[in-house]
């Protein structure tokens, strides 16, 4: 896979680059996180660096200060088998709504409370998708997996409360076209204009799931103690800072493959005619990759039970091997490949060096990414879910 041309060189002798993008490049390559995870540390000092890395993802966040906002609003209530769904309304700032879906199952009251997911959905997916319900908008994207994403749907059939919540300017959240023909189409301008504001898309989804998440801790019928998040694809991003900084969580389901962002970043090829970043705007969150990398926050939430769903680079899956057991609970990790991968066979690049130059098909070649086979992979993470909050009142 050497593709000379695709990879940023430069000619002088003192190894500088004219070339301001190969300069970026070289800052990807040598640079290291400030606060990224060392596998000696001693568990003291890996509860310290937690501390520290909790408190710099906070800052991170630019998350606004607002006033005391209204209560949530709960709009309906209707049966299904087996549950009851409601939809609320949440007011997580001055002139924000936030619609949410909660599926109950039957029998849960305050007299018996019940363990809750909340449920992230990937990129343009609805909450009605997560919870099997008819979409409110015929613009609304088909979902190629829309049975096995029906996240919520499957958390509560197995007695959870699951609470469905969608990413920003997406499905009800979408400010459409005036033709209404191009759902989405608008999240580019938004993250832009967040970012003008000091803030960004992630941080800005960060808050209103908290907000919920604050809500859902006050509800009698929900067992505080056994409060989880599940995240499928983008929904994974705000599931993961929420479990670094929300230290009652008691579990987290991270459905999407796993690997370090900045190689992914230093070994992407130059393109054969025009730029375009392999990471879209609704994913930047300024000054990240100068403090930790994703492996770094999931080090950073151990102990707690984590499983991730769809493998990613084996190395970087083994690695945070080492933080469970610094922090003394190994078996509250686990993680699992795509089905095309599960066979050590099938996995041609383990553990081998990453080299400069990578098309986007060939990281996924190397991360063993099956990419048409990405969705909630509920037959992996429902039962694990289910197993941990159960272990709870045991």
């Amino acid at each position: 896979m050497s593709h000379p041309e695709r990879i940023f060189q430069t000619p002088r002798t003192d190894g500088r680059f004219l070339s301001t993008m190969g300069f970026c490049n070289h800052l990807m390559k040598t640079g290291r996180p400030k606060l990224g995870f060392d596998p000696s540390m001693s568990p003291k000092t890996f509860s310290s660096w937690q501390t520290n890395v909790q408190e710099k993802l906070h800052e991170l966040m630019c998350f606004p200060t607002v006033p005391e906002q209204p209560a949530p609003k709960q709009l309906s209530s209707e049966p299904r088998n087996g549950y009851r769904l409601e939809k609320w309304e949440a007011y997580p700032e001055p002139g924000s709504v936030v619609p949410y879906l909660v599926l109950v199952p039957d029998g849960v009251t305050s007299t018996s409370p019940a363990p809750a997911v909340l449920c992230f959905p990937g990129s343009a997916s609805s909450k009605e998708l997560l919870a099997g319900e008819p979409e409110l908008r015929p613009e609304q994207p088909e979902n190629r997996h829309a049975v096995h994403n029906q996240m919520a749907l499957w958390y509560v059939k197995q007695g959870l409360i699951a609470i469905a919540i969608e990413n920003p300017g997406t499905a009800e959240l979408d400010e459409l076209p005036i033709s209404g023909k191009y759902p989405n189409s608008g999240r580019d301008k938004l993250c832009g204009e967040l970012l003008m504001l000091g803030r960004h898309y992630v941080g800005h989804s960060v808050f209103q799931k908290k907000h919920i998440l604050q809500w859902a801790r006050s509800l009698d019928i929900i067992d505080n103690n056994r409060i989880a998040l599940s995240g499928h694809s983008l929904g994974t991003e705000p599931a993961m800072v929420l479990a670094v900084l929300e230290q009652d969580i008691q579990a987290f389901v991270f459905n999407d493959f796993f690997c370090t962002n900045r190689l992914r970043y230093a070994t992407a090829a130059k393109p054969d005619e025009s730029w375009r970043h392999n990471n879209p705007l609704w994913h930047i969150i300024p000054g990240l990759l100068d403090w930790f990398d994703f492996p770094d926050l999931l080090a950073a939430y151990a102990p707690r039970p984590l499983i991730i769903t769809e493998g990613g680079a084996a190395a970087h899956l083994e690695q945070l091997n080492k933080a469970f057991e610094i922090a003394g609970a190994p078996q509250n990790y686990q993680y699992h490949y795509y089905p095309k991968f599960q066979n050590p066979a099938d996995r041609k690049h383990d553990f081998e060096e990453f080299p400069e130059g990578l098309t986007q098909d060939e990281w996924f070649e190397y991360t063993n990414v099956d990419v048409p086979n990405h969705y909630f992979k509920e037959d992996v993470a429902v039962p694990w879910l289910v197993h941990q909050l159960q272990k709870e009142t045991r």
